[in-house]
C-alpha cells in the first residue's frame, strides 16, 4: 500500500472529507459513551446544550474560546512557517507573570500611572516575554538546526517551574493564606465585561481582531508571502533570494508574542492574578485548534468555539448522566487526527500494490 499524489483535488472530495471526518468522530464518540452505561443520544444532546444551549453555556464557551484563539493563531502562524511551536503553554505563563509584574499591586499599590498607559504596557511586557522565550529556540533551529518540538516542549516544564518558585517567593500575595498565586492586577487594569452577568470580558475582541488581521498579513502582505514560501519549502525560500533565517526568527517573535498576550487576556479578563492552575492545557489545546482549523487564522477562531463548547459541554454531560468529563477531550483528539487523515486522503489516493 502507497500514497500516490492526485493530479487535481474535486470540490465533492473537498466536502465529502470533513464530513467524514465529522462522522467518524462522531462514531467513536458514541461507542465510548455507549460504553459508559449511557444514552448516545441524550449524551450529544446534553453535550451541546451544556455548551450552547443558554446563556450561560454560550458565555462560558466564549469565554474558554478567547485564549484558545489566541494560542491557536501563535500555532498557526508558527507551523505555517513549519516552525513547529509546541511552547505555547510556557509562554502564556510567562506573559501571564510579565502582566502581574508590570500591573500587579506590589506593597499594596500598583506602578503610577494611569490605567490607558498602563494597560498597553502590561500588554506589551506579556507579549515580548512570550516572544523572548521562543526566541531562543527559533535561533538553535535557525542557526544550529536544533530540533525546535524538542527545545520548546521543555521549556514548559521549565516555565512552570519557574512560576512556581515566583509564586512562592517575590510575587507571592501576602493575604492568599498561603495559597501559591501572585498578587492581583490593580482593578483599573483588568477587562471590561461585555455581557452582565457573566464573564464574557473585552479580551475576546482583541483575540477576534488579531485573527482578522492575521488572515490579512498572511493574504496580502509581502510578509505573509514569505512565511508561506519558508513553509511550502525552505530550501526553494533560499533559492529564490528569501531570508530564510530572517523570516523564521520573526514568525518565531509574532507567534510567541501572541502565546504570552493569551496569559495576559487571561490575567486582566478572568482571573486577576497568577495561578499554577490559571491554564487547563490552553497552550496545547492551541496546537488541537490550529490544526483543527487547517492553519487558517479565521478558522481558529471557529475552531476554538467548537473545542471551547465541547470542554465547557462535557461537564454538563458527565453531570447529568454520569459519563466521565474526560470523553470530551477524546473527541477533540479524535477529531484532530480525523480532519488530518480526512485533508490527506483529498490530496493523496491509496493505492494497492508495488509503489
Amino acid at each position: 500500500m502507497h500514497l500516490e499524489p492526485r493530479t487535481e483535488v474535486s470540490r465533492a472530495a473537498a466536502v465529502l472529507a470533513p464530513l467524514g471526518a465529522i462522522a467518524f468522530t462522531l462514531a467513536v464518540g458514541s461507542l465510548l459513551v455507549a460504553w459508559a452505561g449511557a444514552p448516545v443520544g441524550r449524551a450529544y444532546w446534553l453535550l451541546i446544550e451544556g455548551g450552547f444551549g443558554s446563556r450561560f453555556a454560550l458565555t462560558e464557551t466564549l469565554t474558554r474560546a478567547t485564549p484558545l484563539i489566541l494560542t491557536g493563531l501563535a500555532a498557526a502562524v508558527a507551523f505555517r512557517a513549519r516552525l513547529y511551536n509546541i511552547g505555547g503553554e510556557g509562554q502564556l505563563y510567562v506573559g501571564a507573570l510579565a502582566a502581574v509584574a508590570v500591573g500587579g499591586l506590589h506593597g499594596g499599590a500598583g506602578f503610577a500611572g494611569p490605567a490607558w498607559v498602563l494597560m498597553p504596557l502590561m500588554a506589551a511586557a506579556g507579549m515580548v516575554a512570550g516572544a523572548a522565550l521562543l526566541l531562543g529556540p527559533a535561533l538553535l533551529k535557525s542557526r544550529l538546526g536544533v530540533d525546535e518540538v524538542v527545545t520548546t516542549l521543555l521549556l514548559n516544564f521549565i516555565v512552570l517551574l519557574f512560576v512556581s518558585a515566583m509564586l512562592d517567593g517575590p510575587m507571592k500575595d501576602p493575604t492568599a493564606m498561603g495559597w501559591p498565586q501572585s498578587v492581583a492586577i490593580a482593578d483599573a487594569l483588568q477587562f471590561d465585561q461585555l455581557i452582565e452577568r457573566s464573564r464574557v470580558h473585552s479580551g475576546l475582541l482583541v483575540a477576534l481582531g488579531l485573527g482578522v488581521v492575521l488572515w490579512a498579513v498572511l493574504r496580502f502582505t509581502a510578509f505573509g508571502l514569505e512565511i508561506r514560501a519558508v513553509g511550502a519549502n525552505a530550501r526553494a525560500a533560499a533559492f529564490a533570494g528569501l531570508p530564510v533565517r530572517s523570516v523564521v526568527v520573526k514568525v518565531a517573535l509574532l507567534s510567541g508574542a501572541l502565546a504570552g498576550l493569551a496569559g495576559v487576556v487571561e490575567v486582566a479578563g478572568r482571573a486577576g492574578y497568577v495561578t499554577l492552575d490559571m491554564s487547563p492545557g490552553y497552550g496545547y489545546s492551541g496546537i488541537v485548534v490550529a490544526m483543527l482549523a487547517g492553519l487558517h487564522p479565521l478558522g481558529v477562531v471557529v475552531a476554538s468555539v467548537f473545542v471551547a463548547g465541547v470542554l465547557v459541554g462535557a461537564d454538563s454531560m458527565s453531570r447529568a448522566v454520569t459519563v466521565p468529563s474526560f470523553i470530551a477531550d477524546v473527541i477533540v483528539a479524535v477529531a484532530l487526527i480525523s480532519v488530518l487523515v480526512a485533508a490527506m486522503l483529498t490530496r493523496y489516493r491509496v493505492r494497492f500494490g508495488r509503489a
